[in-house]
């Protein structure tokens, strides 16, 4: 709950600084060129890529309307795809069936704009002056898809910052654990440090007094080897007698 919270107050944060946050998810009335003509479409722009919004459209459709679109072309950044579903039943519009189109933009990297608009058949476009009330439902259409937008690109991006809190937690605590882990090595080696400073010290007393057993034992070799070598030498004398 706790990062749920944290992790909302930090998308809000983000989304104050946005200076495009006013404009997404805005429906506007405006046009586009199809088939060497303009025709009135609805425009929103969504905070998503076009793949993500290209997905989630048809998707939505799908599960909202029944409606299955079919996209022509390929997809990428600053490219046209435009979304198709011919002669499908929408109740919500016109009891008729309608050609329904969508054609995605891309804006900017993080803006998808989707635009939409509709047709009896190759002639008969919506119009909001021409086809009123199935423009208008048209727009609800639109509106309702930018409102479901909205709430999946902020449900994502919670998910996605309740992640990265959960990872900066888990590198808090291997940070923590590492850094105990250190410190406690760091603290044996200093002991050990000091018992080898220690045992060093023992050394060199142990050497220095060896080192006077040493000359001490030397002058006691020699003196012995004297005294050896005179009684040889009295034991040689006796022999000759």
């Amino acid at each position: 709950m706790k990062n749920s919270l944290l992790a909302l107050l930090l998308l809000v944060g983000v989304f104050s600084l946005h200076p495009a946050a006013a404009q997404l998810y805005d429906v506007r009335q405006s046009s586009i060129n199809h088939e060497k003509r303009e025709r009135s479409a609805l425009k929103v722009q969504v905070d998503g890529t076009p793949e993500w919004t290209r997905d989630f459209w048809q998707s939505w459709l799908k599960d909202t309307y029944n409606i299955k679109v079919k996209g022509n072309g390929l997809l990428g950044v600053g490219k046209r795809d435009i979304l198709v579903a011919k002669q499908v039943p929408a109740s919500s519009v016109s009891g008729k069936l309608i050609d329904l189109y969508a054609l995605v933009t891309a804006p900017s990297d993080s803006v998808t704009e989707l635009a939409v608009f509709a047709a009896f058949d190759s002639d008969t476009y919506f119009d909001p002056e021409k086809t009123p009330s199935e423009y208008a439902a048209l727009r609800n259409i639109v509106t309702n898809f930018a409102s479901a937008a909205r709430v999946k690109a902020y449900r994502e991006q919670i998910a996605a910052a309740e992640k990265e809190l959960r990872d900066t937690e888990k590198e808090k605590e291997r940070l923590e654990k590492e850094r105990a882990s250190l410190s406690a090595n760091t603290l044996s080696n200093l002991e050990k440090i000091e018992a080898l400073k220690k045992q060093n010290t023992e050394n060199k007393l142990k050497s220095s007094q060896d080192s006077v057993q040493l000359i001490t034992n030397a002058q006691l070799l020699e003196t012995r080897k004297a005294k050896l070598q005179r009684r040889r030498d009295r034991l040689s004398t006796l022999d000759k007698k």
